[in-house]
């Protein structure tokens, strides 16, 4: 006799998708189980970018006003500075949304404040310190049942009717799953560091540009208030290189990009303060089998061009509760239902990839390639985006490309618990 399920739903992963999965199946009526491996959520460097589509969900929730009481900083358009000309790129004052505006938001307090409405739910449960280790199946090639997952230095099994495998770009339920992927590739990596806001701020005319290049170099700079978070863009493998010149090099690098940052890059100690971040696309060709379903950057890898990670994966999320959160709370829910998910979830991501696949390959890439092969590199926007800036209708077209995505999705799952905004 096979026993009853201890959960309706595991999530695996307390990620972005992950928590807002364990939300909406809760919001549902279902008994869910979110787990995270990490004790906390406090890890930097990790993405800031909350855009309109999502915080439309937050609005259909009824979480909208008490999430932007959270700290954050909004960016209504997005451009860059090449050289000296500065560029307009994204238009997002025009959206057809609640809020048009990008919210700059510190990863730990989204995440902390979907942990804080689920906690309302009687069917929500999280855990912390709780890191999925394997799959629960019946025989090698068998349906999930559930998971494995390592407490307090033991592992135990945990079993549901349908595990969510959103436990990020280096998922361990998608290797055990066995499920295929696809490497699109990227030719750039990532430094992650932080620099404090040069004296005098940013302009008050102006929104802080997000882009900035020079030399042959790019520098993303994200604001937070009285410090940036910056991303310093290299060549696919070339960190190595970069930490061998030493910290000196790197910082002379950084001012000649943006050389307000000269009188603060001394803060940057040492090389010991540069976070490789290494960028990759990838996505499955399958996204599921009996008992198991993947969303986020398990099913899809983003670049982080356009900050669009999260929001994909909020909307993978959404789009699963949509249609599997009614089934599963019936307890019909069936392999058709799973692949329904990957029919009306995949063609966004691989159209996002590909258009970041573009602007990696055909911008990005020779303004870095310029240096590299001793030229004298151009100090003005790439003509793309010099025709975008020129337009004000291509901004709002690339504001609503960006800000809304290419497939928005809604809650529609049945609402068996209303949410109230989580207390500070």
């Amino acid at each position: 006799m096979t026993e009853a399920p201890e959960y309706d739903c595991i999530v695996a992963g307390g990620g972005p998708a992950g928590m807002m999965a364990g939300l909406l199946f809760a919001r549902a009526g279902c008994r869910v189980l979110v787990l995270e491996k990490h004790g906390d959520f406090l890890r930097d460097f990790r993405g800031d970018t909350v855009h309109p589509s999502t915080l439309d969900i937050f609005g259909d929730l009824g979480l909208l006003d008490s999430f932007l009481e959270l700290p954050h900083s909004r960016l209504p358009r997005l451009g860059g500075v090449f050289g000296d000309e500065r560029v307009a790129v994204a238009d997002f004052s025009r959206l057809k949304a609640r809020c048009r505006f990008i919210a700059m938001v510190p990863q730990w307090h989204l995440l902390d404040f979907i942990a804080r409405a689920g906690a309302q739910l009687p069917g929500f449960e999280l855990r912390m310190k709780a890191e999925v280790t394997g799959l629960v199946v019946d025989g090698p090639e068998g349906g999930v049942r559930g998971v494995t997952v390592l407490e307090q230095g033991a592992e135990r099994r945990v079993t549901a009717r349908l595990v969510i495998g959103a436990d990020g770009r280096h998922s361990r339920v998608r290797e055990a799953a066995g499920l295929p992927l696809k490497e699109v590739g990227a030719p750039i990596d990532v430094l992650w560091f932080s620099l404090p806001r040069p004296e005098g701020g940013r302009s008050a005319d102006a929104p802080e540009p997000l882009v900035r290049s020079r030399g042959g170099r790019i520098l993303v700079t994200i604001d937070r208030g009285d410090y940036f978070q910056c991303a310093y863009v290299i060549r696919k493998g070339g960190a190595a290189q970069v930490r061998a010149a030493g910290i000196d090099a790197f910082r002379r690098e950084v001012a000649a990009t943006v050389p307000e940052f000269a009188g603060v890059v001394a803060q940057l100690e040492d090389v010991d303060a540069l976070k490789l971040l290494t960028v990759r696309m990838d996505r499955l060709e399958r996204w599921s089998r009996p008992g198991l379903v993947m969303i986020g950057d398990g099913a899809h890898a983003m670049s982080p061009i356009g900050g669009v990670g999260i929001n994909l994966a909020v909307q993978d999320a959404v789009a699963a509760a949509n249609l599997f959160a009614g089934p599963l709370a019936e307890g019909r829910l069936g392999e058709v239902d799973l692949e329904a998910l990957r029919l009306r979830r995949a063609w966004p991501a691989r159209a996002t990839q590909a258009l970041q696949g573009l602007i990696q390959n055909r911008l990005l890439g020779p303004i870095l390639e310029s240096r590299e092969g001793g030229e004298a590199p151009p100090d003005r926007a790439p003509l793309p985006l010099r025709i975008v800036s020129a337009i004000p209708w291509l901004q709002r077209r690339v504001g609503a490309v960006v800000g809304l995505g290419l497939r928005p999705e809604h809650p529609r799952s049945p609402e068996r618990h209303r949410l109230e905004p989580p207390g500070s």
